[in-house]
């Protein structure tokens, strides 16, 4: 069974569902809760906000406290079934990225196979569930360049500004 919260972060509404395993999903901040629900998929009639499981309850105290910048990494179980392998093994390679560091796809490629694998490290950075507890945020161009975000490039200069990082894109290219 899923269970979902949805809830207004400093950023804008955001939610969080998980599974039996553990947290499945994150949506990034949006300008309603209706954007929120539709991201996961669920409506207002299924979200169990009254009886919030403890382990929800962590992640979004967990997720304020980065968002405010009083957190820099999440203890947290993640489910990440809905990945393929290659999937999984990025999306794992991406936790190991500290606050406040940046990497490049070419980086995470090297580390899952090889270089020729950065477009597919591309794609895989790209279907991550879990944005900010996966930190695909932290992955640029190898030219340090912004690179892409499936939450949006201002959301990801958001995020890159909160950790520090941002400064360290090339002058032109963030």
């Amino acid at each position: 069974m899923r269970q979902a919260i949805v809830f207004k972060s400093q950023w804008g509404w955001m939610g969080i569902s998980e599974t039996t395993k553990g947290i499945d999903a994150v949506v990034l901040p949006k300008g309603s809760r209706q954007a929120v629900l539709s991201e996961l998929r669920l409506s207002d009639a299924e979200l169990l906000e009254d009886r919030m499981s403890p382990r929800l309850r962590k992640a979004q105290t967990q997720l304020a406290g980065y968002l405010t910048g009083v957190r820099r990494s999440f203890d947290l179980p993640l489910d990440l079934s809905r990945g393929t392998s290659f999937q999984r093994k990025v999306w794992r390679t991406l936790r190991r990225v500290s606050y406040g560091r940046l990497r490049s796809y070419r980086w995470v490629a090297v580390r899952v196979g090889g270089r020729q694998y950065a477009r597919a490290v591309g794609n895989a950075v790209g279907a991550n569930p879990m944005p900010i507890v996966i930190p695909c945020h932290r992955i640029v161009a190898h030219d340090a360049s912004l690179g892409g975000f499936s939450g949006g490039l201002p959301t990801k200069r958001k995020l890159l500004t909160l950790e520090g990082t941002l400064a360290e894109l090339r002058p032109g290219r963030s």
